[in-house]
């Protein structure tokens, strides 16, 4: 699971300015990190258009439809923060999760995520983060607590 979010998957400074810049910028660093083929940017716009993935504490999570599951080559998360408030349907978001997942691999991360996201402080933590190895630092948190579950679970 620890290589569901590299550091190469973290940008501390995205260059979009609207949402559907900041979903092909967050899916693009799922494109190069090999997992997800070309065809899934486009069904994380379609969702988009559906269904906002805004959450809450200036966290969106795009992600793509259920027709594009065969885009999908590995799980993966992907993570831009940007400077400025970019209105996501009259939300503010500085923060772009993006997500693959094959198998539900990714569910456990993402409910941690949830909750760093959930507490104000941690979100402080992020936007005042000086660097992308800072903010990758935190989210690691988030990596390493869930290996510390699964060694728990086969322990016990």
């Amino acid at each position: 699971m620890s290589d569901i979010l590299t550091r190469e998957s973290v940008v501390a400074s995205g260059a979009a300015t609207t949402r559907d810049e900041a979903v092909r910028e967050v899916g693009r660093l799922l494109v190069e990190a090999g997992a997800v083929h070309e065809g899934y940017l486009d069904a994380m716009l379609q969702r988009e258009q559906t269904v906002s993935t805004y959450m809450g504490n200036l966290l969106a999570i795009p992600h793509g439809t259920n027709d594009a599951k065969g885009e999908i080559v590995r799980s993966a998360l992907a993570f831009v923060r940007y400077e400025h408030p970019i209105d996501w349907g009259g939300d503010d978001v500085r923060f772009a999760l993006g997500i693959a997942g094959l198998d539900n691999e990714h569910l456990d991360i993402l409910s941690r995520i949830a909750v760093l996201f959930a507490d104000a402080d941690d979100v402080q933590r992020l936007l005042d983060a000086p660097d992308a190895d800072a903010i990758f630092a935190l989210l690691s948190e988030v990596n390493e607590d869930a290996e510390d579950a699964d060694v728990r679970e086969v322990t016990t």
